[in-house]
């Protein structure tokens, strides 16, 4: 598999002086092996690969399992014992691993007893990640297609009296219907003084005309994530609500102009960032700019101030600025990009801050 090779060349090699990484983290397991359900993958140095899973996914890893011998863990057994086990006749020495808890990792230092060494590693198998093959980005296209669907649904239903878990519903249904394998995270539909909080939810507040409606949803398809943010005013909007949509509005398209492969992220928060503080609500903006999209919703690189990312060709990030006023209403307008010669958007449209009904 060119993604294992990929893995061997970053990281099994002597600059790093490993001979074989651990892999527990289930989205890293789906990545290099294509099979859910598992309990932890072992990729040597050379050699086959091992996908360890339990009883209840043991038919399944065997089926959909890329390039790697499947093994049981038969009840009663111990998957760091047996894990060990192999490791220590394979003579493997110097391990990497992409996370674990802490409890796991003491329990495989007392395994190991000081004869094979053990490191977290995550970064490598992020970088990896961050970057989307052609495959990918097909599967992340359609992921940006049903959430747009999802959010022309919300558009289209969205009145006054409604509980936000109403809108949520029509907007979930939509995406489903044209093809979603679920969300990508807990569809957010948050009105009123709500809406200035980043992490509004969803619950069963009624909509009220005059509200400002941030929502914030994402499908899922074939395990790829997509994000996307628009705000609505319920009615017709104020005076001070179609200013601040504007002033969000510039700052989305002056970060859309300035993604680029070799742009260091932080230079593209800043272009968002730069453009509200001259507005004079700096401080109302209280988020990063961004972050990468994949198999999971929050992956690299990261957009904010103090990021030390660069963008390359292949990453998929959000560009989401927003303004969020306590005891008033947040704005925020999201998109998943692609980045390329030219920022390609996999969400588009709907930037209108009154819905046409």
């Amino acid at each position: 598999m060119d993604r294992i090779k990929a893995l061997r060349d970053a990281a099994l090699n002597k600059k790093n002086e490993l001979d074989g990484f651990l892999i527990f983290n289930e989205h890293n397991q789906y990545y290099f092996a294509g099979v859910s359900g598992t309990a932890c993958l072992l990729v040597p140095e050379d050699g086959e690969g091992i996908v360890y899973v339990y009883g209840v996914n043991y038919e399944q890893a065997k089926a959909d399992a890329k390039g790697f011998r499947v093994e049981l863990i038969r009840r009663g057994e111990n998957l760091t014992t047996k894990i060990a086990g192999k490791i220590k006749a394979s003579k493997m020495k110097r391990l990497a691993l992409d996370s674990i808890t802490h409890d796991g990792y003491k329990a495989l230092a007392k395994e190991f007893r000081g004869k094979s060494k053990i490191k977290t590693r995550a970064d490598l198998v992020w970088e990896l990640r961050s970057v989307k093959d052609e495959n990918e980005r097909e599967l992340m296209t359609k992921a940006g297609e049903l959430t747009v669907a999802g959010m022309k649904a919300g558009y289209e239903c969205i009145r006054p009296g409604m509980r936000e878990i109403e809108v949520a519903a029509q907007i979930e249904y939509a995406m489903r219907s044209h093809g979603s394998w679920g969300t990508a995270f807990e569809t957010s539909v948050a009105s009123g003084t709500h809406s200035a909080y980043p992490h509004g939810g969803c619950t069963e507040k009624q909509i009220r005309k005059g509200d400002l409606v941030v929502i914030d949803i994402g499908a899922k398809y074939q395990h790829y994530c997509s994000d996307m943010t628009r705000t609505l005013a319920i009615g017709t909007a104020s005076p001070k609500q179609v200013k601040l949509h504007k002033i969000v509005f510039e700052a989305y398209k002056n970060a859309l102009q300035t993604i680029d492969a070799g742009v260091d992220a932080k230079e593209v928060d800043s272009a968002a960032r730069g453009t509200i503080e001259k507005t004079g609500y700096g401080e109302c903006f209280v988020h990063g700019l961004g972050h990468g999209v994949g198999l999971e919703v929050h992956e690299y690189p990261v957009l904010n101030s103090v990021s030390k990312d660069r963008l390359c060709v292949g990453n998929v990030v959000t560009n989401e600025p927003g303004i969020y006023l306590t005891g008033f209403g947040g704005l925020r307008i999201e998109d998943s990009v692609l980045v390329e010669k030219r920022p390609v958007k996999l969400t588009d449209g709907l930037y209108s801050l009154e819905p046409e009904n």
